[in-house]
């Protein structure tokens, strides 16, 4: 069976919709000869008549050969897809950096859902260092980020540059000003979530204007930083900024953008070796559509 070939599977199933050797060779150009040698060894290949040879030329299947020709129709297609590139993957492997996904995923999945419903998306929710190790080894096509980390052979689609912002209980004395500086904020107790990149990014902000923060909390997650803030233990900084203003324990928070700390590009990226399939290129069509406004940047760049 190891000897059968793709043109094999075409002449047979060829000759079986056209019900005959002359007018499956004139569609697919080939002489008659050869499309009735090539059924031959197939036939002495599979040890049974897939046709039985009647007058006039007329083919038609045998009870195995009708059995055996539909499944021949059935891996043929899906080996001529494999061969298409321009073929939709089966499935898309999306990852999302753990801070963004809370806010951004859902509505990715039902905007997919209502304009491109045949794509299949498998979400991934990950930290920095474990969605650049899955791109680089092609376990995600693509990946929803802020780029932070991640190395040269990666390519990126700018969606929006984010400018970094505080989170403060109501009651900070703070929380009356529109926006605040680096300065004013290394004179607080301040509490970053304990992400290795994001937390050294952070730093650097305050070192680049010759600023040292005081850093009172490291927290395991987003949600628990704001609820730190909320809760009057320091001020949070963050450039994803949930909807909510409230933190999960149900205290009230507001942010406030960061003036002088620059902006940050939230990213598509992808392997540079790895292109995304036609599939994926449709997905990412339809991302910044579905990004929340928070995460839209005062002038966002699509590309």
């Amino acid at each position: 069976m190891l000897s059968l070939t793709l043109r094999q599977l075409e002449y047979a199933t060829a000759v079986a919709r056209h019900g005959g050797v002359t007018a499956a060779a004139q569609t697919l150009n080939v002489s008659q000869p050869a499309l009735s040698v090539a059924i031959a060894q197939l036939e002495t290949l599979l040890q049974r008549p897939l046709f039985l040879r009647r007058a006039g030329g007329r083919l038609t299947p045998t009870a195995f050969g009708r059995g055996w020709l539909e499944l021949a129709e059935v891996q043929l297609t899906a080996l001529t897809r494999l061969t298409d590139p321009n073929t939709a993957a089966e499935d898309i492997r999306l990852a999302v950096f753990e801070d963004l996904a809370a806010g951004c995923l859902a509505p990715i999945l039902n905007q997919v859902a209502q304009r491109a419903p045949q794509l299949k998306i498998t979400p991934q929710v990950m930290d920095f260092e474990t969605l650049s190790e899955a791109l680089h080894k092609g376990k995600a096509d693509l990946a929803l980020t802020w780029d932070l980390g991640l190395q040269s052979d990666i390519a990126r689609q700018t969606l929006a540059r984010i400018a970094p912002h505080a989170i403060l209980s109501p009651d900070h004395r703070l929380a009356q000003n529109p926006s605040l500086s680096l300065a004013q904020l290394a004179e607080e107790p301040l509490i970053l979530t304990d992400q290795g990149l994001s937390l050294g990014h952070m730093r650097g902000l305050f070192a680049q204007a010759g600023l040292t923060p005081q850093l009172r909390h490291r927290t395991a997650s987003l949600d628990l930083m704001r609820s730190y803030a909320a809760n009057g233990l320091g001020i949070g900084l963050s450039y994803t900024n949930p909807a909510a203003r409230l933190s999960s324990d149900g205290k009230p928070l507001v942010t406030r953008p960061i003036s002088d700390a620059g902006t940050e590009p939230l990213i598509l990226a992808h392997l540079a070796q790895n292109p995304p399939s036609a599939a994926a290129q449709q997905l990412s069509a339809l991302i910044p559509e579905a990004l929340p406004v928070a995460l839209r940047g005062e002038s966002p760049l699509i590309i």
